[in-house]
């Protein structure tokens, strides 16, 4: 009788070669139709990471452009452009902390093929963030002088770097809902709009970058200015396009005008589990403060895989498929500690060349490559600690991350950097162990906890 249950039933599920490798690349680069909570989870990784890892990669060269021009103004002009890139990393941290819940709460209802609850989700998410870009981008208009002057710097920086400060700072909402809208798309499974959005927002930002920092054709010499405007145009003009393509819908999802209220019920929720989420990268990226940009841009494709099977997780808890979910994240572990450690091994090598690139001060050079070159041999930990840590978020659990980062990064990394650079005289390079270290740890833990599965039993 089970032979010929298992006969009958081999029909109803022909095996299916997958396609070339090449054709599932030319896909995830298009947008993909699967429904990633069935078929080859190779492959599911495969179409959710390669977007989500040039979206990360397309949002990080913003700054970097933004440096590679304004670093021919001089050095308030680069030091200005720093110390607000110090302070955007707080808004960066409350628009990831707002993004991971808004992904794993729009994943888990189309895991649950329910739409129109990952509409109304995606909804109460552009409203919060709204609400937020208010709140921190006024203020920050108004006291953009006064934020540089609490981040050290002096009355030269301050009138040089001014309005650069308050277009950067007052316009942070448009970094909000740019972050926001993409985590609706990639809690979708649409990651490859996020990826070609952040082209054109990128493309925007390349051209007027130039023309209003030096003042080249019919448009005005701004200076460092400049930098600013350009990059608030071509995020805001991403933005615009995000609503568009939300109203006019993707073959998943489809924001209808009906839907456009607030919804107190699934707005207190996302709060909720935001709040969290929030403080999690708050505590990661405060500690992170000050740290080589460079260090910044690599990490940011490891975040793109991250994000991918953190909707992997949502969507096939929402599919009610918990060890599919697993699988996942172990997988894409494992990739991430093959693209991280080869970074690592590049950096242990060509550390001082690859610093060139950004600089020739002959103080900043070794300083940098030593950072480069300890922090790398942190990078597997770190691979799995990305991976295993939204894969927390993208079940809806931020309180375990949260914990973790709150442990891994201010009383073991801080307190372990105070005790090699000033105690045990290590000066810079202790810092850069400390860093190491931590990451180490906080794999660690979090591969335990994860492993421990009550993040299976998440509810969203």
């Amino acid at each position: 009788m089970e032979t010929q249950e298992v006969t009958a039933a081999e029909p109803a599920q022909p095996q299916t070669p997958s396609p070339p490798l090449w054709a599932s690349i030319r896909e995830a680069l298009r947008g993909s139709h699967q429904d990633y909570t069935t078929g080859n989870l190779n492959r599911a990784i495969l179409l959710l990471a390669i977007p989500m890892v040039l979206e990360m990669v397309l949002e990080s060269l913003f700054a970097v452009v933004d440096v590679f021009w304004v670093g021919r103004l001089g050095a308030d002009a680069v030091a200005t452009v720093g110390l607000t890139e110090s302070l955007l990393s707080l808004v960066f941290a409350v628009g990831l902390g707002l993004s991971l819940s808004t992904t794993a709460m729009v994943a888990r209802r189309i895991g649950e093929k329910d739409p129109e609850g990952a509409a109304v989700a995606g909804v109460q998410a552009i409203a919060i963030g709204l609400a937020i870009s208010v709140l921190v981008g006024v203020p920050c208009l108004i006291y953009a002088p006064e934020l540089l002057h609490l981040m050290g710097a002096s009355q030269q920086i301050v009138d040089v770097g001014s309005g650069y400060a308050r277009i950067a700072l007052g316009g942070s909402g448009a970094i909000m809902l740019l972050f926001l809208n993409n985590a609706i798309f990639r809690g979708a499974g649409d990651a490859a709009i996020a990826m070609r959005l952040l082209w054109v927002s990128n493309i925007i930002n390349l051209v007027l970058d130039p023309c209003l920092i030096f003042g080249l054709g019919p448009f005005p010499k701004l200076g460092v200015t400049g930098a600013a405007l350009a990059t608030f145009t071509g995020r805001s003009i991403g933005v615009l396009y995000q609503f568009y393509r939300l109203l006019r819908g993707t073959e998943r999802l489809r924001i209808l005008r009906r839907q456009i209220h607030v919804n107190m019920q699934v707005l207190l929720r996302l709060l909720r589990v935001s709040v969290t989420g929030i403080l999690q990268f708050a505590i990661a990226h405060t500690s992170w403060i000050g740290l080589v940009r460079i260090v910044i841009f690599i990490i940011l494709p490891s975040l793109g895989l991250s994000n991918a099977a953190a909707t992997l997780v949502g969507q096939n808890l929402g599919a009610k498929q918990p060890e599919r979910a697993a699988t996942s994240v172990w997988r894409t572990g494992f990739y991430n500690m093959l693209f991280l450690g080869g970074i690592g091994v590049i950096f242990l090598i060509f550390a001082e060349p690859v610093v060139r690139l950004f600089t020739n001060d002959p103080q900043v050079i070794p300083l940098a490559a030593a950072c480069l070159r300890i922090i790398s041999y942190g990078n597997v930990g770190y691979a799995y600690a990305m991976v295993m840590l939204q894969a927390f978020n993208g079940a809806g659990d931020t309180v375990t991350p949260t914990i973790v980062n709150f442990f891994g990064f201010w009383l073991l990394e801080i307190p372990l950097a105070y005790f090699l650079a000033i105690h045990a005289n290590m000066k810079s390079n202790g810092v850069f162990i400390s860093i190491a270290v931590a990451e180490s740890a906080i794999a660690a833990a979090s591969i335990i906890l994860f492993r421990q599965g009550r993040w299976k039993r998440q509810q969203i």
